[in-house]
């Protein structure tokens, strides 16, 4: 059987202009700014005259560790979209917009897949509204202003050995990641050792995707610590006086992208952060602003639980005051049986005892998210070659577990695909069952937190760190961001920081190797392991059959 691509899909989608897809939520034309025919950003106006609206209901879409099996998240908040909207429901949902480091390097696209994605497919995949190019910008310009400032007599006395604003872009880069800058002679200022992150690893993309308007916007700007002094006296970009120059960049990229699924339902893309090197979720002001539109709204956490729906909760819900009325956990029985020891090559044949076994690291996000206080679904998103022993096997453990899972067929069937599972959202979200908590308070120390994620959601046996960064906490504590939450850097692919070590692991360590203060995005980055703020692309990155066709279409995304 063959199967069309996401792409061909994408390109016969029956496309309906964007004030229709407004007008599903009550948006006049004159709140919209539209971005050609079939994506909009919706004004500040509109934000501003919805904010005082009671709340709907908000839905997360999770998912287990990523494996190369594939999981579907993206697609299943989108096929949830679709099915809560066919059974009769206001709904929306809010994702993150796609970074062009991973699309072409290992993903090839972020909008969904099969007969569950967002439209157009190839502007949300590549330059879209250009808010990315606009966070770049303004970080970049940051750091010209910084330099800048050092060349001209460097009046606020920075230590240019203590300059810890880096540069971004949009791309996998990894001989970026270290650089020397300003060599070539007086001309070019002082040398000193810089180095690029990318572009969704930028405090500037938390701040924005954090911020409440664009007075809070500035203010988070103004408070990123760029450097120090000899004395390790902080040095922000108030000081650099970049804060309002940045904001004026960013003044558009604050307004959420509306755009529509297949099934032309609405959809909020806006924003990007990682979730393996930042906070993983969409922005705030899409969020809630949505919230105020629609009475279900469904969103989605980067990678899996440990990652994306822990900073959800711990950062994005604390920060925004918002609450979860129910989670969906997205598994697939491809990704049970690798996480079970099978390898991607023999995926296609039925072997019941590798899913029971793979199914551990599915129960430990399930107890994660129990933990949270929150209401938890599995959706088992189906693939062609999953035997109905395999997913009764995967129904059966989860409902040893006290939970629930369901089939969904969206890729192939769309809203159809996914009545049930929306059917049964419904049910948790209106059951008001849901008593949220994040896993820690505020005034919880710096290291306390950082051991309590590792213990509590990762099961490790402790944090290892040395005594530098333990100071290091220490006095970010007692200059008052003691207060932070924590944004763990770590790899997606497993529970330790080890890629390879799949399922649900036990007796390990979590190495804490570098901690960063982001204070204008308001948490403290632990990195930990080998994790990098620079990805390098794969050895045969999906740049190499991305093309252009003779009909002038893209090809390769997917």
């Amino acid at each position: 059987m063959s199967f069309k691509s996401d792409i061909e899909i994408a390109r016969e989608a029956k496309k309906r202009p964007i004030q229709e897809i407004g007008a599903k939520l009550d948006i006049s034309t004159d709140d919209l700014l539209p971005y050609g025919h079939d994506k909009a950003k919706v004004s500040q106006n509109l934000i501003d005259s919805v904010k005082d609206r009671p709340n709907g209901k908000l839905i997360l879409v999770t998912a287990i560790n990523p494996t190369p099996a594939g999981e579907g998240k993206t697609t299943t908040t989108v096929g949830l979209g679709d099915g809560l909207n066919r059974i009769g429901k206001k709904a929306m949902i809010c994702i993150r917009e796609a970074s062009l480091g991973p699309c072409f390097g290992m993903k090839g696209g972020a909008a969904g897949g099969g007969y569950a994605q967002v439209v157009p497919m190839e502007e949300m995949n590549l330059h879209f509204t250009g808010d990315f190019h606009a966070i770049t910008s303004a970080h970049n310009l940051l750091s010209a202003m910084i330099d800048n400032h050092i060349y001209w007599g460097n009046a606020l006395e920075i230590d240019t050995r203590r300059v810890v604003w880096r540069r971004v872009m949009d791309m996998n880069d990894r001989a970026l990641r270290t650089i020397t800058a300003s060599l070539g002679g007086v001309a070019n200022g002082f040398p000193r050792e810089a180095g690029f992150d990318i572009t969704v690893a930028s405090e500037v993309m938390a701040c924005l995707c954090l911020a409440l308007n664009l007075e809070d916007l500035q203010k988070r700007l103004g408070d990123i610590i760029v450097a120090y002094t000899r004395d390790r006296r902080p040095i922000y970009a108030r000081d650099i006086k970049a804060d309002g120059a940045m904001t004026v960049l960013l003044k558009d990229a604050m307004q959420p992208n509306l755009v529509q699924t297949l099934e032309n339902n609405p959809a909020f893309v806006h924003g990007g952060p990682f979730a393996n090197i930042a906070h993983g979720c969409n922005s705030v002001i899409a969020t809630t602003t949505a919230l105020k539109l629609a009475d279900y709204v469904v969103t989605e956490a980067g990678f899996g639980a440990d990652l994306g729906a822990e900073k959800f909760m711990n950062i994005k819900c604390r920060k925004a005051g918002l609450a979860p009325d129910a989670v969906v956990i997205v598994a697939t029985v491809r990704a049970m049986k690798m996480n079970g020891g099978v390898v991607k090559a023999d995926l296609g044949a039925e072997n019941v005892a590798a899913v029971e076994a793979g199914c551990a690291n599915l129960g430990r996000h399930i107890e994660n998210i129990k933990d949270f206080g929150v209401p938890a679904v599995v959706a088992i998103n189906h693939f062609a070659g999953d035997s109905d022993a395999e997913v009764a096997a995967v129904k059966a453990y989860v409902e040893s577990q006290g939970s629930e899972a369901i089939l969904c067929k969206h890729w192939a069937n769309g809203s159809a695909g996914t009545e049930d599972l929306a059917k049964r959202v419904v049910e948790l979200a209106d059951g008001g069952t849901s008593d949220f908590k994040p896993l820690y308070p505020d005034e919880m120390s710096l290291f306390d937190k950082i051991e309590t994620i590792a213990k509590g959601i990762y099961r490790a046996d402790g944090v290892v760190v040395d005594k530098k960064i333990r100071d290091q906490l220490k006095q970010w504590e007692d200059q008052g961001y003691g207060h932070l939450p924590v944004c763990m850097a770590k790899t997606q692919y497993s529970f330790t920081t080890d890629p390879n070590r799949r399922g649900a692991p036990e007796g390990f360590s979590i190495p804490v190797r570098e901690v960063r203060l982001s204070a204008g995005a308001g948490f403290v980055v632990a990195i930990c392991g080998e994790i990098m703020t620079m990805p390098g692309l794969p050895r045969v990155p999906s740049a190499e059959a991305i093309m252009l066709n003779d009909a002038g279409q893209i090809e390769g995304l997917f």
